[in-house]
């Protein structure tokens, strides 16, 4: 049987385009990520400015759509309070917000926070 090269053709080009429209998501989400160790490092680099962080969250807590949790990706760990809702612990986060420093929880001092603008759940 003569194969349809019309046919594996398109398939094959549909294929490519879907994977770049992917690979095009994903680049999208990373774009103007900052790693957590450069905010730990010098956080004042980052007053008065908004930052974006991935990560993993490793803790959480919160009541009513407030608290706050931890977030870890390769390179440390922050902390991030929040009024928007705290994600469960394992899920993969993407956080803007600004930089500050003397947090306190609970009344354990954290050091460098973020207080979180908006967060997305990847």
């Amino acid at each position: 049987m003569p194969e349809n090269n019309g046919a594996s053709t398109t398939r094959k080009a549909r294929a490519r385009l879907i994977l770049l429209v992917v690979a095009g998501l994903v680049l999208t989400a990373c774009e103007g990520v900052t790693k957590i160790s450069e905010v730990n490092s010098d956080p004042s680099r980052f007053r008065n400015k908004t930052v974006r962080v991935m990560g993993t969250v490793t803790n959480s807590v919160g009541i009513l759509s407030t608290g706050g949790y931890e977030i870890e990706d390769d390179t440390g760990k922050i902390f991030v309070v929040s009024t928007q809702g705290v994600p469960a612990r394992g899920a993969r986060v993407i956080v803007e917000g600004s930089v500050f420093t003397g947090a306190m929880v609970l009344g354990q001092a954290l050091g460098v926070a973020i207080k979180e603008t908006k967060h997305r759940v990847q």
